[in-house]
């Protein structure tokens, strides 16, 4: 091919600002298929993305500020302004997209996914969505529990068990691996899409969803009785108050007693095993218990007296309320220690067990008194995920918990928070989740050049971008809708009437 014409390119790198000279060619052969089509510099795309006046190596710079080390874009933007940067603030916001484009279209690329498989022999698929804002798009992920890599991250509007197949069917074709298990929680879309797409691949249930699930009758009833025993503690600030400014060991001993019944009552509990209602009521009685030995020992000081008749009534006000609860924790626990399966027994024996479990409620079901619906409750659940608690215990490496997920989800929102210091997740997480999640991944695992970023595949990057924009478009015009009604629906109207032209 002989050149044919030059183009001339400014472009902003890190070491200045730069003039370069493209030679354009073209195919003169007039039979060939290529005939007259302009061929561009290879070395080209390893200097700056097309119709972009910045260098790679500055999108790879402004990509490393913000997700290895957590800077806002005011602080990369005085960092490249500090290195003689000319660029604006909202410069660096675009920078940073294109970086997340480029280095999850990178990553996302199944030649890259299958040299990062190249040493197994099967995956092990996890599957889990991510929705900060109900009613809006779900960020679909799907990592492999073996290598921990992230083979899919996509984000839909909907959950049909349709949609998710065909995502089940696009990581599997990328990795070009066998699938040998799958772990999710139990989620129906997600468990007739793993139905459609891997029929006869053991499907795990996550025990910590389906205990989560089940237990939350129990676990209300402890935090509601918790409620009530903290109501009756209330009268603490008095007592302090009393010994306040004085220093003598007499108000010491109150002050650390006081100290003890803080410390009690503002310990939280989580789901579903942590009984924080009980914790509380076992070290109120244990705080009970000091004092009642402290007045045995002679006449114990006012402010200790006051403390001790407080402690006493808010337990005996709550005392009614803490046998069934206790009951419904033991039931909970036990299954919780059948599912962790720590002899080792088969899936057959557990399974055999748990359902001996769930008859032992059924018959001690007058042991828990006013939570006899939160047993049914815990049993009904279980008749739902049991077809799919038990087959970690006989496939080796199949997770027990889609937790790992979870954490990675928990994960990114950490680092989210300390670049942008928003405490909620920003609509930018599912809206660009798809490659913010990969790119930072990505990029907190090495550190990548303008030479690296240079290594794509320009038209799958312009194809994940409009698929960006689309989604960004629609959530303009959601947003748009919400702030003037009947501006936007005029705007629709006058469209909709507007004549359109003969084709």
């Amino acid at each position: 091919m002989r050149i044919r014409y030059e183009n001339r390119r400014t472009l902003v790198t890190l070491s200045g600002t730069v003039r370069v000279r493209l030679k354009i060619r073209r195919c003169e052969a007039v039979g060939c298929a290529r005939f007259h089509k302009p061929y561009r510099p290879e070395a080209e795309g390893a200097l700056a993305l097309p119709q972009h006046g910045f260098g790679l190596d500055v999108v790879a710079l402004v990509g490393a500020l913000r997700h290895r080390e957590h800077r806002s874009v005011p602080e990369i933007h005085a960092i490249l302004r500090g290195r003689g940067v000319p660029i604006a603030a909202r410069s660096v916001t675009n920078l940073l997209d294109r970086y997340d484009e480029v280095l999850a279209a990178q990553l996302s690329n199944p030649q890259h996914l299958r040299r990062q498989l190249a040493g197994q022999d099967r995956i092990i698929l996890a599957l889990d969505g991510l929705q900060p804002d109900v009613g809006h798009e779900v960020l679909w992920v799907l990592r492999d529990c073996l290598s921990g890599t992230v083979l899919l991250a996509r984000s839909l509007l909907s959950s049909t068990a349709e949609d998710l197949a065909v995502l089940l069917r696009e990581a599997i074709d990328a990795a070009g691996l066998p699938v040998t298990g799958v772990i999710s929680d139990g989620q129906h879309s997600i468990r007739k899409a793993v139905a459609a797409a891997l029929p006869d691949v053991p499907h795990q249930l996550c025990h910590f969803h389906f205990l989560r699930e089940a237990a939350l009758p129990v676990f209300e009833a402890d935090r509601h009785a918790k409620k009530e025993l903290k109501k009756g503690v209330r009268g603490v600030r008095p007592i302090e108050r009393a010994v306040e400014s004085r220093s003598d060991p007499e108000a010491e001993v109150v002050r650390g007693y006081a100290a003890a019944v803080r410390s009690a009552v503002t310990d939280d509990g989580r789901a579903p095993l942590d009984a924080a209602g009980l914790r509380l009521k076992r070290r109120l009685e244990k705080i009970a218990g000091s004092l009642e030995r402290v007045t045995a020992k002679g006449g114990p000081p006012r402010p200790l007296a006051r403390l001790k008749h407080l402690i006493d009534r808010a337990l005996t006000g709550t005392a009614a309320l803490w046998p069934a609860v206790e009951q419904g924790f033991i039931f909970v626990h036990a299954a919780a220690r059948l599912l962790a399966n720590a002899a080792g027994e088969t899936g057959t024996k557990v399974r055999r067990r748990f359902d001996g479990l769930l008859a032992a409620m059924q018959r001690h079901h007058h042991r828990v008194g006013s939570l006899g619906p939160a047993v049914d409750h815990f049993r009904k659940v279980a008749h739902s995920y049991r077809p799919g608690l038990f087959h970690a215990a006989d496939l080796v490496d199949l997770p027990r918990t889609n937790n790992a997920l979870e954490q990675l989800f928990g994960s990114q929102r950490y680092h989210e928070r300390r670049a942008t210091g928003r405490k909620t997740a920003s609509p930018g997480a599912v809206l660009r989740g798809s490659v913010r999640l990969v790119a930072g991944i990505g990029t907190r695992a090495q550190t990548l050049s303008g030479r690296d970023l240079g290594r794509i595949d320009h038209a799958q990057w312009r194809e994940l971008r409009q698929s960006l924009n689309l989604g960004r478009q629609a959530r303009t015009a959601r947003t748009r809708f919400r702030r003037d009604p009947d501006a936007y629906l005029t705007a629709l109207e006058q469209q909709a009437q507007q004549p359109t032209l003969p084709s």
